[in-house]
Order: C-alpha cells, then sequence, then structure tokens
C-alpha cells in the first residue's frame, strides 16, 4: 500500500549503543525466565477507556487491547491482527471490509465479533470525548456488520490512510457488555482481547500485566507477564533502574540522565538511541486577545531559537524542528526557517509595529509538569527568557499536572500552551490532520478550508504516498503563514536497560510505542 521504506527508519534498524562490551538488546532470550518485566516511564495513562484518549495512553492499549490491524515486529504497514483479513474492495479507496479471525474472546471469554468491533468503533463518535480521538475518524461515514465475522468501513470520501487509522489503539475492541455506548467508563477495570490481562491498577503508580489465555493475534509473547511503573521525574525512573527496582526505561529519560549513560558507562546498564518522530510544539489560543493575533504569533516565532533550546537544554540529545512535519517522513519540509530564517529581534519587532503594537505583549505560557520530560520546565523558562530579552514581551509562566493540564486546554483557559506529539501513524498527514479544523486533538478550533477541504482530501486518495509532496508541503507552508502552531523540536528514542534484558529494540513499533511482549530475559552470553 504506502511505500514508507523509504523515509520510515524504525528504531529497530538505527544505532545502539551499549555500554556493556559485548553485550546487547538483540541477544537471544528465554520467555520461561522467572518474574515479570519491570518497564518505568514518565507518561501514565489519563484514562483506561480508549475512546477518551488521544494520548500516550496508548501505550497500555496496544498491550492489553487489538486493533483490527496493527504492526507485527519488523512491519511499516499495518497487518491482520484481531482481523484475519483487511482489505480495500474498490478503486477508489472508500470501502474497506475485515474478516475476523475465528473462535475470538475477550479476556473474560465473552466472543469478540463483528458486532463488539462495530460498537468499539461507533461509541468513539458517539461519545465524542474531549480530548478524545474522534478526529481520527472523520472520513468514516458507517460501519456495517455481515454476519458475526465480518465488519465494512464505509467511508464519506477516499482516504488510504484509513488502515493506520484502524492500526491506532484508540480504535481498541473492547466488549460491549462492559463498554456502554454513550459513555465513559470511570472505574479501572479493563475487558480488552490483547496479549496481556491488566490484572490491577494504581492510577498514576503501576500497571501489572499478565499473559492473556485466551489471546489469539500475530503476537509471539517472550514473557508471561510485564509490570509498568510511572515515574514524576527522570532522575526517580533512572534510580530505581540502578537500584534493579525497575529492568527498562521508555518515555521521560533526561537529557542529563541520557549524557551520564552515554559517556560515564554503567557495567550493567545498557543504552538503546535510536530515530524517533516525537516533536514539541506551541500552541496559541485564538480566543485570547493577544494569541489570536497574527502579527503576536509571527513575532513570536520570529525569535524563538530553536538551538539554543536544543543545545542548552536537552544537550543536543533532540533536534530543532523548523516544521510540525518531522525529518524522515515523506513531506518534510523546513518552511519555518525558509519564511523566518534565523532568530531576529529586529525582524520580530517590525512584524508588531507594522501591525501597530508598539507596546511590550503580554504572554502567559503554560505546560505540564509530569508529561514529556524533566526538561520541560527548563524549556519554558529557556523560551521566557528568549521573549523576554527581545524588550517585546513580558512573558509569564504557568503549569499544572497533566490530568488537570488536559481539562485546561480543552477548556480553552490557556493563552499559549505546549504540547507534544508522538505519530498515530508514520505519516505526514497525521502531522498536520490531527491539528486543524473545528474539531481537532488540541480542543483549539484551527478552521483552515483549504487544508482541511482541498488540499488533505487530495492526499488521502492517493495511496503512493510519495505522489503527496505537493499537498502536503503546501499545508505546511499555509501552517507557517498562519502560526497557529509553531514546532521546536524532534526527538530520538532512548531505551535504557538491565544488561540481562532483551528485545528492546524489536519492540518498538513505527509509532514508537513499546509492545511489551518482544521483551526477555537473557539465558546466556
Amino acid at each position: 500500500m504506502f511505500n514508507r521504506n523509504r523515509f520510515l527508519r524504525r528504531v529497530a534498524a538505527i544505532a545502539s549503543i551499549s555500554l556493556v562490551a559485548g553485550c546487547s538488546l538483540l541477544s537471544d532470550g528465554d520467555s520461561g525466565s522467572s518474574g515479570p518485566i519491570v518497564v518505568g516511564t514518565t507518561s501514565a495513562p489519563s484514562t483506561l477507556d480508549p475512546a477518551g484518549a488521544w494520548d500516550g495512553s496508548w501505550e497500555l492499549y496496544r498491550n492489553i487491547f487489538q486493533t483490527l490491524v496493527a504492526y507485527p515486529n519488523g512491519a511499516t504497514t499495518p497487518q491482520p491482527d484481531a482481523a484475519e483479513s483487511c482489505a480495500f474492495t474498490d478503486a477508489t479507496s472508500r470501502t474497506y471490509r475485515c474478516k475476523l479471525r475465528t473462535g475470538m474472546k475477550f479476556a473474560d471469554g465473552d466472543p469478540l465479533n463483528a458486532e463488539a468491533v462495530q460498537h468499539s468503533i461507533d461509541r468513539i463518535r458517539t461519545i465524542n470525548a474531549p480530548g478524545g480521538p474522534a478526529g481520527l475518524l472523520g472520513s468514516l461515514d458507517r460501519v456495517e456488520t455481515v454476519g458475526d465475522n465480518e465488519v465494512v468501513f464505509r467511508l464519506n470520501q477516499p482516504d488510504a490512510t484509513f488502515p493506520f487509522v484502524l492500526a491506532t489503539p484508540a480504535m481498541s475492541i473492547v466488549d460491549p457488555d462492559d463498554y456502554p455506548a454513550n459513555s465513559l467508563r470511570k472505574d479501572t477495570k479493563v475487558y480488552g482481547s490483547g496479549p496481556y490481562e491488566l490484572q490491577s491498577y494504581e492510577e498514576g503508580k503501576e500497571a501489572v500485566l499478565v499473559r492473556n489465555g485466551n489471546y489469539k493475534g500475530f503476537a509471539e509473547r517472550e514473557n508471561n507477564a510485564v509490570t509498568i511503573r510511572y515515574f514524576q521525574t527522570s532522575a526517580s525512573m533512572v534510580k530505581a533502574l540502578r537500584d534493579k527496582q525497575i529492568d527498562v526505561t521508555y518515555r521521560g529519560l533526561a537529557a542529563d540522565d541520557i549524557i551520564a549513560l552515554q559517556q560515564h558507562g554503567d557495567s550493567d546498564l545498557q543504552l538503546v538511541d535510536g530515530a524517533g518522530t516525537d516533536i514539541s510544539y506551541l500552541v496559541f489560543n485564538p480566543r485570547d486577545p493577544w494569541a489570536k493575533q497574527p502579527a503576536v504569533r509571527k513575532a513570536v516565532a520570529q525569535l524563538v531559537d530553536r538551538g539554543a533550546i536544543a543545545h542548552k537544554v536537552y544537550k543536543d540529545t533532540v533536534d530543532p524542528l523548523y516544521s510540525m512535519v518531522p525529518k524522515g517522513l515523506t513531506g518534510h519540509t523546513t518552511a519555518f526557517f525558509d519564511d523566518f530564517g534565523d532568530p531576529s529581534v529586529s525582524k520580530a519587532r517590525k512584524i508588531l509595529t507594522d501591525a501597530g503594537i508598539t507596546q511590550k505583549v503580554p504572554l502567559t505560557l503554560w505546560y505540564t509538569t509530569d508529561r514529556y520530560g524533566s526538561e520541560t520546565a527548563l524549556m519554558f523558562q529557556e523560551l521566557k527568557q528568549q521573549l523576554d530579552d527581545s524588550g517585546l514581551f513580558t512573558v509569564t509562566l504557568k503549569s499544572r499536572p497533566w490530568k488537570t493540564y488536559v481539562v485546561g486546554y480543552q477548556k480553552g483557559e490557556y493563552p499559549v500552551f505546549g504540547r507534544g506529539w508522538f505519530p498515530d501513524f508514520p505519516d505526514a498527514d497525521n502531522f498536520i490532520a490531527p491539528f486543524v479544523g473545528e474539531q481537532n486533538a488540541l480542543g483549539t478550533p484551527y478552521p483552515s478550508k483549504q487544508i482541511t477541504s482541498v488540499l488533505l482530501p487530495r492526499s488521502r486518495a492517493q495511496s503512493d504516498r510519495a505522489k503527496v509532496v505537493k499537498d502536503l508541503e503546501a499545508a505546511q507552508w499555509l501552517m507557517v503563514r498562519d502560526a497557529r502552531l509553531i514546532p521546536l523540536w524532534q526527538g530520538r528514542q532512548y531505551i535504557a536497560a538491565s544488561d540481562d534484558i532483551s528485545g528492546g529494540e524489536q519492540a518498538l513499533d513505527p509509532s514508537t510505542i513499546m509492545m511489551m511482549w518482544e521483551l526477555h530475559r537473557k539465558t546466556s552470553w
């Protein structure tokens, strides 16, 4: 379908930096080794209901729920998982048909059938949760069932990216008996059909996963159990790794900890450094009297020094980003640099004065304290200094923990706020479409008819993604002109692990979501 091998470099194929001679995450292991694999992360779920989250909660969903299609180890296009087969059945990419595997069951023994799939997809749109994934289904007209084992998706327009949408953990299949059609579940129970069952869950602290005996799918589980522990800081997470309280760290390693692991070495630890497509960016709220003004936004874009952020704050463990579409994806540009060039106070002043703004502009920048790594506060302090030092802005910084931070930006409380983005699927479309339109992943309306009604629909009609570059580039130029979103940096993926753990490189799918079933302990050297 998509020709992605030209631009997608899976983490498994990039670089491994081992801090132990002769030690590699690729060593053979034994799934029968005793004890659960314990994984640490700073990215805790915001909700356990897939219909309510368009965020890092997907990491957990991937391991306890199933989707019709997903990514086996080594795949860069979706392959059948809960389904036996899936394909477009028309020449216009508007009818997508899936046949389920036979005998599918949820972990509690209830049947997983076509009705369950229809229920799972329909409730996403019916509930339409703030910050939820309903925006991913903009091209879906309706879901139909044919008997117990066949599902047909009728699209309202050609959309060659639809299989990639179905592969996102947002489209996890849930049990109709346990998940209401009109509301989200509020408890900590999960009824899925994935490789693991959620045995217990303590919000913000721990998720205990055990093997699901009813699972049918492509995952070949290399372990019997995984425990995920949630940390507030990188420092506490790395300390737990050094103290052998956890086996693997993923998501949230701070720059200082990465540098320490790279330079000083630990005789019993290893570090994998791989390419990533996660990005960090600023969002401007059109309801705010200052942030709604294009001149203010463009002046900020003219002043931001991404190189200083990458070097001073992140110690060059991230790269400056000049487009919402990251490097490595077909359609990436450097549009912000091409338009604004290097940071310039004089150019920013002219932008403001040409718009009749001669006073210092007061802006409040918001960030979350516990979502995107320990450097987030330092990055916003650096942004404040850059803007304040220009003499053109007076910046106030405010912050909240993620759970309340999300509520605040969904209500439009923040004039300017920081967000990060881990891709739903590895295509430039997914770094444009989720952020535009009246309803988007940010809860901040961004109407752009040229993008939403012309460029994206035209590009989605083309299955060969190399042929949609011009449309994707045009969309990025429009985003530069609007300056509603200002990209800051592109990350890399780092996994630190004890030297007896294998499978880390294979564990990352093309969206860099960790498939916990690939992790295992080594049995010999």
